[in-house]
């Protein structure tokens, strides 16, 4: 997927709407599946482990009919991303089961800046004061409409941290691998989804029982039911895939920041489909949300365009300087094996 390295404007907003309209959709489609009033089944992780075994499956039949490239990454890569990423789902789940709905709430809120200060020190990278304060906007909206109740303790707080820091750390791989292994989003979700499926289908329904006090054996499954996980599993495949093909193009904090906006439309369709209680605190801080992201838009928009500005005339200097040289004749150096302002790699 080789236009995955120069994407245009209208398939960026293809992925970020994929992105929302699946998430959203597995949101709605999960909560009718797994509530007490839905279909009652309750079994989370094991859920995951159906979705990337689907998503496996769709990645296979996509390599066999040549639809998309299979490209080398070394398993110990993969097996770590793998481990990483179900430690992620893991530790969510548990951090729901142990804390209040409140403290979940803060933990997920707490990962843009974990994130920040993980690329920080993992790559270096550093942001402008724009975007630093659109994240601080988003951050407070979100929690102004979502934080309720917060009480902590040990173990809740704990599975909490372990779930912000494998979840940040899996997204930023997400990017790191598919640059370093000069790798489309879908060839390496293709690549994980099976080490996670099998991990997840082995162990899930354990960790379910330990959450819930069900095993998943004893679940009567009705028609309705299986239409729902069906329906489930599918969105998850659209989800995944945009959820690589996000963070490939932008940034696990642009993706962190696209988060909060899919909570906002899950609590105005909550409100439409559901008849959740929606409070002048759940308007104003879904507003503030809204208003933090149009800022970080325009932040990074403002932060590309001055990047663009420094690229080309870096370029240019150098490739004086190789023409100087060349003309200089410096170290007899055979022309034919000099690139002109071009990177070799």
């Amino acid at each position: 997927m080789e236009g995955e390295k120069k994407p245009s404007a209208l398939s960026d907003v293809g992925a970020w709407g994929m992105n929302v309209i699946s998430s959203v959709g597995i949101i709605m489609a999960n909560k009718q599946l797994m509530s007490p009033n839905g279909y009652a089944f309750s079994f989370a992780t094991t859920l995951t482990g159906f979705h990337f075994a689907v998503t496996a499956l769709v990645g296979l039949v996509s390599n066999a009919t040549g639809f998309s490239s299979s490209k080398h990454v070394p398993l110990w890569e993969l097996l770590w991303f793998s481990i990483v990423a179900n430690t992620s789902i893991t530790g969510m789940n548990l951090s729901l089961m142990l804390n209040s709905v409140g403290f979940y709430q803060i933990s997920k809120l707490s990962m843009i800046p974990v994130v920040c200060l993980m690329e920080w020190i993992l790559h270096n990278k550093h942001y402008s004061r724009e975007v630093k304060l659109s994240v601080v906007v988003v951050v407070i909206g979100v929690g102004v409409c979502t934080i309720t109740d917060v009480k902590v303790n040990a173990k809740g707080f704990l599975c909490a941290c372990i779930a912000v820091f494998s979840t940040s750390l899996q997204q930023i791989s997400i990017g790191s691998l598919q640059k370093k292994y000069s790798i489309g989003s879908f060839e390496l979700l293709s690549k994980t989804a099976p080490i996670q499926a099998l991990s997840l289908l082995l162990l899930g329904p354990f960790i379910d029982y330990y959450l819930t006090g069900k095993f998943i054996a004893n679940y009567k499954m009705s028609s309705g039911a299986t239409i729902f996980i069906i329906l489930s599993c599918s969105l998850a495949v659209f989800c995944n895939v945009s959820q690589y093909l996000c963070i490939g193009r932008f940034s696990a904090v642009s993706f962190q920041v696209l988060g909060h906006m899919k909570t906002v439309c899950v609590l105005t369709l909550g409100w439409l489909l559901f008849d959740s209680q929606l409070t002048f605190k759940n308007i104003m801080g879904m507003i503030i949300a809204v208003i933090g992201m149009i800022i970080y838009s325009w932040a990074m928009e403002v932060e590309k365009q001055s990047n663009t500005k420094i690229t080309p005339h870096s370029k240019n200097s150098l490739t004086e300087e190789e023409i100087r040289l060349l003309q200089e004749g410096v170290g007899n150096t055979a022309v034919k094996d000099i690139e002109l302002g071009e990177s070799k790699g």
